[in-house]
């Protein structure tokens, strides 16, 4: 019987989670631009009424990454809508908003 490749041990992997990142941002648009090697998410608040918004947060990441989050956002928007019903888009020209 032939040795079975053995696996590398699995990692156990702690995530710290600071106080002020833990409280959050609240964001109301968001931005996504790519080149050939990086996507770039920018977070933004948009205040009604007011001509300019500000950058909350960036976030950099790579293709692979941005594929994974799409995935986890796909499947926890279905999760979200099976409890509690179709979110609604009211302008579906601009989904971003």
């Amino acid at each position: 019987m032939a040795d079975s490749p053995s696996k590398p041990p699995e990692i156990q992997l702690q995530i710290q989670l600071d106080d002020d990142v833990a409280n959050g941002t609240y964001v109301n648009m968001a931005l996504v631009n790519h080149t050939e090697t990086e996507f770039t998410l920018d977070f933004i608040y948009v205040q009604p009424q007011q001509p300019k918004a500000k950058v909350r947060s960036r976030i950099i990441t790579n293709p692979k990454h941005m594929k994974r989050l799409l995935l986890a956002i796909q499947d926890n928007v279905a999760k979200f809508e099976a409890r509690f019903g179709t979110i609604e888009i009211t302008d579906p020209d601009n989904p971003v908003h």
